[in-house]
Formats: structure tokens, C-alpha cells, sequence
């Protein structure tokens, strides 16, 4: 892995900083929603630097200690009254124009294969079409939102695509670590992500990413109309 200019560094900490904010605007500047994912951040940035995560030897592969706590965090808001409450609570404007947060996302993805820290199934030249989510973000807000002639339905299934599209992202990145799992990308493994302040991709922005559209698609379902 080669060091990455500081361009990428400071594109990728200004992305995690907008995230954060546009997040907990949509979530009403909840505190216990801000305090909690700020110290989740700050958690995960201070285990990254001590070099845990990039131990590919150990077993159970540290990775999920990335994924599973926000993974299950959002199995349980999803499954509760309280926490269905609490999606339905994000401003669902807030929540679409949220995604053009991919669009820098995915040119960090890109500069870091160029440095040999990823492999190119994860950017837009290989299999990771999620550039898509961000581009198409601003045109679905417009015409939903201000023009209304993008219906609930619509909205619904431009969720459920992105959604899908951050899905196969996730399990790319997931087949390319270099552990024994490993079934992608041999000539150069995903390694990128597991150092600081890269971290914040697996562990921050894609779980944000999908709470966005959980929060967005429950909310539709139980509309009428926009």
C-alpha cells in the first residue's frame, strides 16, 4: 500500500464530517443520536491507529467488529415500536439529498486503488456501481421534492436500487480482505479501509448509508403519497 496524498485524506474527513451533520439535521439534532455516533467515530478512529483491525490473522476477523454492532443496532431499530418510531422521525427530504455524500466517497475509493490500498472491483471501474446512488441523489430530490412529479413508488424503488447497489459494495469489500474468507481481488486485497481515518467507510458512512434508506423506505411504505 502506497502512502495516499493529503488531498485524499482531507476529501474523505470533509465527507464524514458533512455526513455526520446532515445525519443528525435529518434526525432532528437528537442528542442521544449526535453523542452516540460521535463517540462510535472517535472509538473507531483510536482502535484503527493502534493497528487492530489490520491484523488479518486473527480469528474471528476483527472486520466485524465494524459491522455487526451497527448491523444489529439497525436490525433492532427496525424490529421494535421504538425504534420504528425513530426512522419515521428523519426528515425524508434530508434523507434523499443525503447520498450525494457517495459521490466523494466513491472518488476516495478511486484514489486509493491508485495508491495499491484497494482493489478495482471496489471503485466504479469494477463492480462498484454506487457512484450512481450519489449522481442520480440531487435529480430524484428535485423532481420529487420540488417539481412532484416523482411519485411515492418511484422514491421507493430508487431507494431499494441504491440500496443495493451499497449491498454489493459491502460484500465485495467483505470478499476482498486478506483473510481466509478471502474469495476476491488476490493480486491486490482490500486493505485501504482498515487504517484510519479510512476506518470510518465500513463503520460510519455505509451504516449510515443504509439506515438512510431503511429510514426513507418505512417511511414511504406508510405513506400515501409523498
Amino acid at each position: 500500500m502506497q502512502q495516499p496524498p493529503i488531498y485524499v485524506y482531507l476529501t474523505f474527513i470533509v465527507t464524514v464530517l458533512v455526513a455526520y451533520f446532515i445525519m443528525i439535521k435529518a434526525a432532528g439534532f437528537k442528542k442521544i443520536f449526535m453523542v452516540v455516533i460521535a463517540i462510535w467515530i472517535a472509538l473507531q478512529v483510536l482502535i484503527s491507529l493502534t493497528g487492530f483491525y489490520t491484523n488479518f490473522k486473527a480469528m474471528p476477523p476483527r472486520f466485524s467488529l465494524l459491522l455487526l454492532p451497527p448491523l444489529l443496532s439497525l436490525v433492532y431499530t427496525i424490529s421494535t415500536k421504538k425504534g420504528s418510531a425513530f426512522l419515521r422521525s428523519f426528515d425524508l427530504k434530508i434523507l434523499t439529498i443525503f447520498h450525494i455524500i457517495r459521490i466523494p466517497v466513491e472518488l476516495v475509493l478511486y484514489w486509493l486503488f491508485l495508491h495499491k490500498a484497494i482493489p478495482d472491483l471496489m471503485t466504479f471501474e469494477g463492480r462498484n456501481f454506487d457512484i450512481v446512488s450519489g449522481l442520480t441523489a440531487p435529480l430524484v430530490y428535485y423532481f420529487a421534492f420540488i417539481k412532484k412529479r416523482v411519485g411515492r413508488t418511484a422514491l421507493i424503488l430508487w431507494n431499494i436500487i441504491c440500496l443495493l447497489l451499497v449491498i454489493n459494495v459491502v460484500v465485495t469489500s467483505i470478499l476482498s480482505f486478506p483473510t481466509s474468507f478471502q474469495q476476491l481481488a488476490f493480486d491486490q486485497p482490500n486493505i485501504g479501509i482498515l487504517y484510519a481515518p479510512f476506518i470510518l467507510l465500513p463503520s460510519f458512512l455505509v451504516p449510515m448509508v443504509i439506515l438512510s434508506h431503511a429510514s426513507s423506505i418505512k417511511q414511504l411504505l406508510n405513506k400515501t403519497s409523498i
